[in-house]
């Protein structure tokens, strides 16, 4: 089983690397958000429990998380792999994910970061919120806060998979046939 951490900020391009890479390599799409979604939806113990939290305006606590993601994992047996988007974000969700996956005598095979400058992110989200309908993607200090958050939160999970040697900083400027394709040979050595 074939295991990828895709990070970058708001707007790096995410969604649409994910997309390319889950259709390419064949893996499972772990996307926590469209997962608390998911099984709020569907009135699971698991979703009702994170709806509460939420409902108070509250953060979802990691166990609930890990334990939608243990779902997902044992409902997707025979994937050839997962590619986690937005998780982990903090180094104890990391390490929560490290010990769920070794209990499922699997890991995390490489974490790649799409690295883009502020002003690049500002630029590109601002223009999709022109389209988008987002209200966060329409005000400037708000994006630039959304960013600094994103650099605090995820910096200390980025040292993590750095002792570990599975870190990859990729370069999420350019057209999205570029930035895909350093994306796919980073993940082509590591499959080797």
């Amino acid at each position: 089983m074939f295991n990828l951490i895709l990070f970058g900020p708001p707007g790096s391009g995410k969604g649409t690397q994910s997309e390319r890479i889950v259709e390419k390599y064949g893996l499972v799409h772990l996307s926590t958000g469209n997962l608390l979604r998911e099984e709020i939806a569907n009135k699971t113990p698991l979703g009702m429990e994170a709806k509460n939290f939420m409902d108070k305006g509250q953060l979802v606590p990691d166990e609930v998380v890990i334990g939608m993601i243990d779902n997902s994992l044992d409902h997707h047996k025979d994937a050839a792999g997962f590619l986690f988007d937005g998780f982990p974000r903090t180094v104890a969700q990391a390490q929560a994910l490290d010990r769920l996956l070794e209990l499922k005598k699997t890991e995390i095979a490489a974490v790649l970061a799409l690295e883009v400058s502020e002003e690049e992110l500002v630029k590109r989200l601002l223009h999709r919120g022109k389209t988008s309908g987002r209200s966060d993607d329409t005000n400037e200090e708000v994006i630039r806060k959304r960013f600094a958050v994103y650099t605090s939160e995820t910096s200390p999970v980025a040292d993590h998979y750095k002792k570990e040697k599975k870190f990859h900083s990729i370069k999420g400027e350019g057209s999205v046939d570029e930035i895909f394709d350093s994306l796919s040979a980073a993940i082509d050595k590591k499959i080797k």
